[in-house]
């Protein structure tokens, strides 16, 4: 029998905390710092987190909330009450976009905006249709200045494939947002056993698996061929419910990272194309930015996400392509 109901990745809390002014690890190691010293911060990116809601008092959050709905039956169906009763939506959208206000965490965008859509209650489990009306309301959804979602984090994840769940996410894709899930951690570590997890399995999708601060693979992420890349997901420091702060592990905390790099992605290709960037280029600008990390594909995709690679990479070839050039033109 199919079971009618979509689930949060599992997920560890290793710790809570009242207070923290620092850098996640996570988003250092993702080289998002790079980013910003460049200007790109997620400034007018919308990304529409699909979770458990959002703590929108939480002091990391006072200028990113562009808006919010419910689709679950808590608050009576409000909704208006978008407001997280789990914790869970709140350290996921404190990774993509926690302010850089010198107090509390900081977001790997932290310019980008929230728009934070309840799609799963306070005990962490969803109907599919209120998973699948949270992405067409992401889709269709505009702000007070014609804002759009240019990028939806969904940490979440059933066994199985709903059709109506896949074409909703296809529609998304074919509307230039990008869609971004956790791989799923029914992981047994061992590389050569294939895991799935849907959405997470969908071709679509930017499933992202998960390693630890050391650029350990994480055993309980997912491996299998629809895996595109790997970011951290243990020890994962973030925003917390009662303005709090908690360190967590799963994948669940490997999407974010990616959703929030695809902001500053987005505003750096932008820039440089002087043009709007579809959701294909949006992805194939992401892969520029992975590093293998002698895994099996399976279990890293394309490889870890470093937002400053191709700089890096660059500064590295630029001796080289001048001798090049030099030696042509004797």
């Amino acid at each position: 029998m199919v079971q009618n109901k979509v689930h949060l990745i599992p997920y560890t809390i290793q710790s809570i905390e009242d207070s923290k002014n620092e850098t996640p690890e996570g988003v250092q190691l993702v080289q998002a710092p790079a980013l910003w010293e460049k200007g790109f911060e997620g400034e007018d990116i919308v990304v529409a987190v699909i979770d458990t809601g959002i703590e929108s008092d939480h002091p990391d959050f006072k200028e990113q909330i562009i808006g919010g709905r419910n689709f679950t039956s808590d608050y009576s169906g409000d909704q208006d009450n978008f407001e997280d009763n789990n914790g869970h939506g709140t350290h996921v959208s404190g990774t993509i976009a926690a302010s850089l206000n010198g107090n509390g965490v900081v977001g790997v965008a932290p310019k980008a905006k929230i728009l934070s859509l309840k799609a799963l209650s306070g005990e962490g489990s969803g109907e599919y249709e209120w998973i699948i009306n949270a992405i067409n309301y992401a889709v269709d959804w505009r702000g007070p200045n014609n804002e759009r979602a240019r990028v939806i984090s969904m940490s979440l994840g059933g066994p199985n494939d709903i059709p109506e769940m896949h074409e909703a996410i296809q529609n998304a894709i074919n509307h230039d947002v990008s869609v971004v899930v956790a791989s799923g951690n029914e992981g047994d570590g061992n590389q050569e056993t294939p895991e799935y997890a849907y959405p997470g399995a969908y071709n679509e999708v930017i499933s992202v698996g998960a390693v630890n601060l050391d650029l350990e693979l994480a055993p309980f992420s997912n491996t299998n061929n629809e895996v595109d890349l790997i970011a951290p997901g243990v020890d994962i420091l973030s925003t917390y419910l009662d303005s709090k702060f908690a360190k967590l592990s799963g994948t669940s905390m490997a999407a974010p990272h990616v959703a929030g790099a695809l902001a500053l992605i987005i505003n750096l290709s932008e820039k440089e194309f002087q043009r709007s960037v579809i959701e294909s280029e949006v992805y194939a600008q992401l892969i520029r930015r992975t590093l293998p990390l002698a895994f099996q594909k399976s279990a890293e995709g394309n490889g870890f996400l470093m937002l400053n690679l191709v700089d890096q990479l660059d500064r590295i070839n630029a001796p080289h392509v001048k001798e090049t050039n030099r030696t042509s033109k004797n």
